[in-house]
């Protein structure tokens, strides 16, 4: 158990200091930042909410399959995502609550300019690519979370949201002819989504369910 709550308490230190560091960028481009949060529209949210109940409804299929219910941070007692810092180890009293507030706070600040980074990398070129190679950029970018602690199912579940931001990204470079523009809607609409999720998760830490 000791040896448990050592690991733990060391995974959320490492995830920590990344929080802080991406939470001092996000400030740094801070007009960069306003500039993607003030184009921000209630669609990007609304849409959000059907591709998060197919999201879920895949979770749940998936994770009854052998083997794709296995993540790492899971595996040693950690809750969702290490970056929402919820452990059933290493945190006792207050820190149980403070640690997940903070880390979910910094999460916000780097939010926008995170899944910009994803954007840039899974999505940018699609109008160039094939629709089966756009599906394994989604595939990928799913299984990438994977990486992060969560299990392999929730990773497969993920890319149903990587084909709904790429459906938005060639959407928009349809209507703009241009890359630019693409990447800054696929990021709005890929904001909105992670937002309804950090807000669900907050909700449940909060009352515990």
């Amino acid at each position: 158990m000791a040896l448990l709550d050592l690991l733990t308490l060391t995974i959320l230190t490492v995830v920590g200091v990344q929080l802080v560091q991406a939470a001092r960028h996000s400030v740094d481009a801070r007009r960069h930042v306003v500039a993607i949060v003030r184009g921000l529209r209630f669609e990007h949210l609304a849409y959000a909410v059907p591709v998060l109940a197919a999201v879920t409804v895949a979770l749940v299929v998936l994770l009854r399959l052998p083997g794709l219910s296995f993540g790492w941070w899971t595996a040693i007692g950690g809750i969702g995502n290490p970056v929402f810092g919820a452990s059933e180890h290493g945190l006792q009293g207050g820190a149980g609550v403070l640690i997940p507030v903070l880390f979910g706070f910094m999460l916000l600040v780097s939010l926008p300019l995170r899944v910009e980074r994803e954007e840039l990398l899974f999505r940018r070129g699609s109008e160039h690519r094939s629709a089966f190679a756009n599906g394994v950029f989604a595939l990928v970018f799913g299984l990438v979370h994977v990486l992060v602690g969560i299990p392999i199912g929730a990773g497969l579940a993920l890319s149903i949201g990587g084909v709904y931001f790429t459906m938005v990204y060639l959407r928009a470079f349809r209507a703009t002819r241009s890359q630019r523009a693409a990447l800054l809607e696929s990021t709005r609409a890929h904001l909105g989504y992670d937002l309804v999720i950090v807000i669900l998760v907050v909700v449940a830490l909060a009352f515990d369910l």
